[in-house]
């Protein structure tokens, strides 16, 4: 099977989760909820808190940076379905991201060779490929990436 070659048409994986389209004058940002209630915050956005059943939320954009609280490696195909990625599988990593005062974010990362990843790095939101449609348009997905820009002030400092 070959993969279309891609047309520069884009579209996110869904609609919701995060900010579209992509601008440089401002991050990518992960669309979530807060309660009005109790204050819980919720990624992805809830219609619904599941602390107090309020179903009053409220719409808040959640930080584009974070550390790496946990993380594993993916080093076979996932069963399909839910997996529609590529047939050429290439491993990669999967952690969760503390947003920090807001919540932890299941995500997949940019970086697969754990022996570049540790606990409480720096890691900052990224949109990366998904797969692309018969049409040609490229379906882009979030995605956390080490922060670069941590790192080198990080070393600076040290």
């Amino acid at each position: 099977m070959t993969t279309p070659a891609v047309t520069g048409a884009q579209q996110p994986v869904a609609e919701g989760l995060f900010t579209w389209p992509p601008a440089a004058d401002r991050p990518t940002r992960l669309i979530g909820s807060e309660c009005t209630g109790c204050g819980l915050v919720s990624f992805p956005a809830a219609p619904d808190c599941v602390r107090c059943a309020s179903a009053e939320p409220k719409e808040r954009l959640l930080a584009d940076r974070g550390t790496l609280w946990t993380y594993t490696t993916q080093n076979f195909r996932p069963p399909s379905p839910p997996y529609d990625g590529p047939e050429a599988f290439e491993p990669y990593a999967v952690g969760y991201i503390e947003l920090p005062g807001e919540l932890l974010v299941e995500a997949r990362l940019t970086e697969p060779d754990p022996d570049r990843l540790r606990i409480g790095q720096a890691m900052r939101l990224t949109l990366v490929p998904y797969t692309v449609r018969d049409d040609g348009t490229e379906v882009v997905t979030f995605a956390f990436a080490p922060d670069e820009e941590s790192v080198e002030s990080e070393e600076e400092t040290a």
